[in-house]
């Protein structure tokens, strides 16, 4: 990992270099962090270890189109600590409705078939860059922008899939110890397309998967260049958002204050990055760089006794112990030093000497494994 974000950084100088930088940033600024979890109280930590036991016990997960079946090892994979009490917290540590609300979401992540979304498939939604991964905000939340103004397809099922599949790959690349993103919308115009809202069908089915499969996962939503039509349109949405995400919306501000300058792009209000979406360059290094990101948080899973409940900053490489080695040893999985690269540790390549031991004797290429299970 750590040759990883040094080539990827070799990358970022090559590009600057050579102009406006057409790659994602690999890692946030060195003054960005995420800022500290609470500490669950007894009562929550009591509701988390009912509800990991019975995560632990299904046998089968539901379905009524044909997908039901025991849980896949990706679908462990996913089910870490975090994931659990981000449905705790989504459901006011109600524990059944948590449990509810998961089987609901492993459900429809077989039935949408998230994890069967390709770069190939979703490619020409994003032709224009009309969704692009760039940067971090203060708290090292990926940002992921929005910029209507730059469609090129009529409204289809793969535009929605498209939302998805970028979620999913912000998701690959959040550091340790932040599992919220950042989204930044830029209304614009464009020459093509005056009328950037969605139609409200579809801005309804994007917020219902949002709120309900991927509860807890929104920092903030920096909008602006909001125009009337616009306006009148989260108007129309707004009885369907939930009252805690409306809090994270901010609209017309000096963006500055959420996102280093440095880091966001130049298209938005006080960005100073000199970016161009170039979708020949952009769209390979976002996969390889997510690709790469995954692969090593499956290694340390596998490395870790493919644990259900793992611990998600043991995945990103902040911590020497999974939930096994900590449950085994009663060593407080604590985040440990890192060693930097260019002034940003680099999580992953810590702990390198304790994945090398163990996949030596459990050898598991992530692609394989997923498609095995599937």
């Amino acid at each position: 990992m750590a040759t990883t974000t040094a080539s990827s950084g070799a990358d970022l100088a090559h590009e600057k270099a050579a102009g406006p930088l057409k790659v994602p940033l690999p890692d946030p600024t060195p003054e960005s962090r995420p800022k500290e979890r609470p500490v669950l109280t007894e009562e929550q930590q009591q509701k988390y270890e009912w509800l990991l036991q019975q995560a632990k016990g299904w046998t089968e997960i539901p379905s009524t189109k044909g997908k039901a079946g025991p849980l896949t090892d990706s679908e462990k994979f996913w089910l870490t600590r975090e994931c659990l009490l981000r449905y705790l917290r989504a459901t006011k540590w109600h524990e059944k409705d948590a449990e509810k609300r998961l089987l609901e979401t492993l459900a429809w992540r077989r039935e949408y078939g998230v994890e069967e979304l390709t770069a190939d498939h979703i490619s020409p939604e994003n032709e224009t860059g009309k969704q692009v991964i760039l940067g971090y905000d203060k708290e090292a939340r990926v940002c992921q922008y929005l910029s209507p103004g730059r469609q090129n397809t009529e409204p289809s099922p793969r535009q929605v899939q498209h939302l998805v599949y970028m979620v999913e790959r912000v998701i690959d690349i959040m550091p340790a110890g932040q599992e919220t993103l950042a989204l930044l919308i830029n209304f614009k115009q464009s020459k093509s397309r005056s009328n950037t809202a969605p139609g409200l069908g579809l801005a309804r089915e994007v917020l219902h998967i949002l709120q309900h499969h991927y509860p807890e996962r929104l920092g903030k939503a920096l909008i602006i260049n909001m125009p009337w039509i616009v306006t009148g349109f989260f108007k129309l949405i707004t009885p369907f958002i939930d009252p805690n995400t409306r809090e994270k919306l901010k609209f017309n501000e000096d963006m500055s204050q959420y996102v280093p300058p440095e880091q966001m792009w130049s298209e938005f209000s006080s960005g100073k990055l000199d970016f161009d979406y170039d979708h020949s360059v952009y769209w390979p290094a976002l996969h390889k760089l997510c690709s790469e990101r995954r692969d090593a948080r499956w290694q340390r899973w596998v490395a870790g006794g493919q644990q259900l409940g793992e611990s998600e900053d043991y995945l990103a490489g902040a911590t020497e112990a999974g939930v096994a080695q900590q449950a085994a040893t009663g060593v407080a999985n604590t985040p440990q030093a890192t060693e930097k690269v260019d002034g940003v540790p680099d999580a992953a390549q810590a702990p390198a000497a304790a994945i090398e031991e163990k996949t030596a004797e459990v050898t598991v290429e992530p692609t394989e494994a997923k498609n095995a299970a599937a």
